[in-house]
């Protein structure tokens, strides 16, 4: 089972399951998931082959949403579900194959669509960090430099290096193997999930583009879009607060 963190305490309300992205872990929504506890417990996990959870052998859409699934099932039944990039492409795959577990859904800047990008120079740059040589953070982040020039960047991949144990919380060898998994999406996906959906994105990013928008009503009748301007596909991290408000009111909606 997934490594999961509890914030606050049960409420009558569904708890709010938060879902992160593809090199992520739970620690990257901590402040989040305690601001959103006023209302509701949090639960929040690491994704398989991410963070403090098992490493499995595979890591597709079915495989991950098995896993949220589970989560949900140790934890009362049904939740809202909250997920960025990889994590609402799980949520969604979640939504639509176990539909009766989610009350609401939250999908942060993503569609359910394949792109054409891939993340795996950065795992390349991962692996170029020799880490017998690392003493302290800094000392990945100026191996790092060199490969991956973007300082948000590399300190976002660097919250899943544990220095003490030099090792990266990352299932390296599994996420670059499947990484057409990680950014495509299962061609066989079918069916509905007629609950209320917000497709929150940022304004400068290119991630959720209007010719997406009739797969989208398809799979998800009721979906709603909101945009948050200033922000990109890290919306979470661009606009904190303003991301926070848009999820806290459209779950009390």
């Amino acid at each position: 089972m997934l490594t999961t963190y509890l914030t606050g305490a049960p409420t009558d309300r569904p708890p709010l399951l938060i879902v992160h992205g593809l090199f992520g872990s739970a620690r990257n929504w901590n402040v989040i998931a305690k601001r959103l506890s006023d209302e509701c417990q949090v639960i929040s996990v690491d994704m398989r082959n991410h963070g403090e959870s098992p490493f499995f052998p595979t890591h597709t859409y079915a495989d991950m949403a098995a896993d949220l699934a589970e989560v949900i099932e140790a934890n009362g039944g049904r939740a809202d579900v909250l997920g960025h990039s990889m994590g609402g492409k799980a949520s969604m795959m979640l939504a639509l194959t176990r539909p009766e577990l989610v009350n609401r859904l939250v999908v942060a800047d993503i569609a359910p669509v394949a792109y054409g990008h891939s993340q795996s120079h950065l795992i390349a740059a991962m692996r170029a960090v020799d880490l017998d040589q690392v003493e302290t953070r800094r000392d990945a982040d100026a191996q790092l430099a060199p490969l991956v020039p973007e300082d948000g960047v590399r300190a976002f991949l660097l919250q899943s290096l544990d220095v003490k144990g030099r090792r990266w919380r990352l299932n390296h060898d599994v996420l670059d193997r499947d990484m057409g998994n990680a950014t495509g999406w299962p061609e066989a996906v079918s069916g509905q999930f007629d609950g209320p959906v917000m497709m929150l994105y940022g304004a400068d990013s290119d991630y959720v583009r209007p010719e997406h928008r009739p797969l989208i009503k398809a799979l998800f009748p009721r979906a709603r879009f909101a945009k948050i301007t200033g922000a990109g596909h890290w919306l979470h991290a661009d606009k904190p607060r303003e991301f926070e408000g848009a999820v806290r009111a459209f779950l009390n909606a």
